[in-house]
């Protein structure tokens, strides 16, 4: 969208302003569907970080989620930019990649549908 959906700026800065992880989200971008959590962006970056930390190749990566730069991140009473997934996947016929869920960070602008909820399949 090059017009971000109002009410989904409105969820992302609620899931921001509560510092929960418990908002189920399911996007498409591109064509691609993405299902998981959202979580507030200091949450996830703590996350990644740690992550990173324990990979004796990316570990130096760490310090940028961590620290990393305040810039590109809204301020107090800026609009969210980005929906932050924890948990997710990508959904890909009837499976979820990776299957235990990973995290994922995306344009705001760049959603072109949403639903409140996990996707879910079932093989009937």
């Amino acid at each position: 969208m090059s017009n971000p959906d109002e009410l989904l700026v409105a969820l992302s800065a609620a899931v921001e302003a509560e510092r929960s992880n418990q908002m189920v989200l399911t996007v498409v971008l591109g064509g691609t569907v993405i299902t998981g959590r959202l979580a507030p962006e200091a949450v996830w970056r703590e996350r990644v970080a740690e992550v990173l930390k324990d990979s004796d190749r990316l570990g130096p990566f760490a310090d940028v989620f961590a620290g990393g730069s305040r810039e590109d991140r809204p301020g107090r009473g800026e609009a969210p930019t980005h929906l932050h997934f924890h948990l997710a996947r990508i959904v890909q016929g009837s499976i979820g990649i990776p299957e235990t869920g990973g995290m994922y960070r995306v344009a705001i602008e760049d959603v072109s549908a949403w639903s409140v909820g996990d996707l879910v399949h079932f093989d009937r």
